[in-house]
């Protein structure tokens, strides 16, 4: 196999167009040969006991699988499976364009190469990873989700009995080299802790099976594996395909790979936003009851992949080297997501009449605290079982707006908030509160947890407020509210006199959404840009 990695590392060992020159990468389970058009991965002849490579029809029947897997990820960027032959005079060559001249040795998988300036931790590193790309990366992730594989067979990996058997595989595959990172009192906590976890809230991870919760999902959700292009395309290459189990799960245990590596990078704002928008497109804010959980295994996974390969005397030793130190980070960041984050959350209410701009305070509001947002519009939808878009407007104050039905979307409102709140998140509240008993409800939600409340009354001139909503009849909206329910609305909303002035902010939206921030950059607790756990 030595022969095999040296002679592909030759430009002539490519088919045409010959490439300039070849570079390797190199992980504990694959040889990566990079041209300048294309890619061919080849897997190393390796058996770790949660994956077997060891012979050449295990190594192909694994190529084929993750050109099928990848395929929905990252369409047109899989190319297919080519075998790689010796020729008669001894030389390893690919065989793309299928010579048939001499034997077939092994297989690889070919790829379109990718622009490695269009890398996610490229990107990150040069300070190009935003927040609304970490948006759109959460849509596409939520979307994913949303069409991904989920039956019978899938399900019981949900269950708390099988995610222990994973747990205790992670333990006692890096048991032997663990305290050389963490001391055996840190060591011991780590496992305690996520073995306590799983079985003090077994009802919570069971709820996720019985919810819809556990798909065939990616399994590797990695900055290094995802590319957004200049117009914000995003691919994301190379999910898990030697192994069943390590991709099916609950989806809030693939997307803790992707926060916990934005973590590990010294993001952990983006982090959060990235949970914070998936929560919203899925729905799914009770991620939020086990999402800890599960960045700390993801962290151990990671630790034990970069143990096993500083300890795998075949890899090159500035490799080996520079993963000791990630192991470390890893371990203490697997421990970290142990412990109570040192941000104390907050509870946000945002209110006002209807086109009053409270959406679009609430979503500035989620990037500078990095907060899910949780908004009555979505909620409706939700319990209504519609699409976001779909309009249910109908006559004032019947059937999906009746009385009845808004006292159920505001108690399932306080309930997501109360998972948030129960995680150590602060999270923001998006509704009208044209009642002081809605507003006393959201006060006293955040008074249970011991956090700050600030209640922010949007304002506009009641001409902008209409304007606003005529241009709403002619696009997508998730707001059912029109212009002719404003005077009545307006009529309906009930002063806000109730509240201490250090809780209640006057916010004029009619200005640039600078001049109308203004006030909260001085009001609220914002977490500074950056801000790493």
């Amino acid at each position: 196999m030595s022969e095999l990695k040296d002679d592909l590392q030759s430009p002539r060992a490519f088919p045409s167009p010959i490439p300039a020159r070849v570079d390797l990468a190199e992980t504990h389970i694959s040889w990566v040969f990079l041209g300048e058009r294309e890619v061919f991965k080849v897997k190393k002849p390796v058996n770790l006991g949660f994956l077997d490579f060891s012979t050449i029809d295990r190594r192909k029947g694994a190529c084929e699988a993750e050109v099928a897997l990848n395929a929905r990820m990252a369409p047109g960027i899989y190319l297919g499976v080519v075998p790689v032959r010796k020729s008669p005079a001894g030389a390893y060559f690919i065989d793309a364009a299928g010579s048939g001249a001499g034997e077939i040795v092994d297989w690889a998988v070919r790829m379109r190469r990718l622009p490695e300036a269009n890398r996610a931790d490229v990107l990150l590193s040069e300070g190009k990873l935003d927040f609304p790309q970490v948006a759109r990366l959460a849509s596409k992730i939520a979307e994913f989700h949303a069409h991904a594989r989920a039956d019978a067979e899938i399900s019981r990996f949900g269950d708390p009995q099988l995610i222990e058997f994973n747990i205790r595989e992670n333990f006692d595959q890096t048991r032997s080299f663990i305290q050389t990172y963490l001391s055996a009192e840190e060591a011991e906590e780590l496992e305690n802790w996520q073995l306590s976890f799983l079985r003090q809230n077994s009802e919570v991870f069971q709820a996720r099976v019985r919810d819809g919760h556990i798909r065939d999902g990616h399994g590797d959700l990695r900055l290094q594996q995802i590319y957004i292009g200049p117009e914000g395309q995003i691919v994301v290459l190379d999910c898990i395909e030697f192994n069943d189990r390590f991709r099916y799960g609950d989806v809030a245990s693939d997307l803790a790979f992707l926060s916990m590596d934005l973590a590990f990078h010294g993001r952990a704002d983006l982090a959060e936003h990235l949970l914070a928008r998936y929560a919203r497109e899925m729905n799914d804010f009770n991620l939020f009851s086990v999402v800890d959980f599960y960045e700390s295994y993801r962290a151990h996974v990671r630790a034990k992949v970069a143990g096993l390969i500083t300890h795998d005397s075949g890899i090159p030793y500035p490799i080996r080297s520079q993963v000791r130190h990630e192991a470390r980070h890893y371990f203490l960041l697997a421990l970290a997501f142990c412990r109570r984050s040192l941000i104390h959350p907050a509870v946000i209410a945002i209110g006002g009449t209807l086109a009053s701009g409270k959406s679009t305070i609430a979503d500035w509001m989620g990037e500078r605290l990095s907060a899910p947002i949780i908004d009555a519009d979505r909620t409706r939808k939700h319990l209504l079982g519609v699409a976001p878009t779909r309009f249910v407007g109908g006559p004032k104050w019947k059937g999906a707006y009746s009385l009845a039905m808004t006292k159920k979307v505001y108690d399932e409102l306080f309930r997501r908030a109360e998972v948030i709140l129960d995680s150590g998140r602060s999270v923001i509240l998006d509704a009208s509160f044209r009642s002081a008993k809605l507003r006393k409800l959201a006060r006293e939600l955040a008074r249970a947890h011991q956090a700050p409340f600030r209640f922010i009354e949007c304002t506009a001139p009641t001409s902008i407020c209409h304007e606003r909503l005529l241009k709403r009849e002619h696009q997508s909206s998730i707001s059912d509210a029109r212009a002719g329910l404003l005077d009545s609305f307006s009529k309906n909303f009930e002063p806000i006199n109730e509240l201490p002035p250090d809780e209640h902010v006057v916010l004029d939206t009619s200005q640039s959404i600078e001049a109308s921030t203004r006030p909260l950059n001085e009001r609220l607790p914002l977490w500074p840009p950056g801000f790493a756990a």
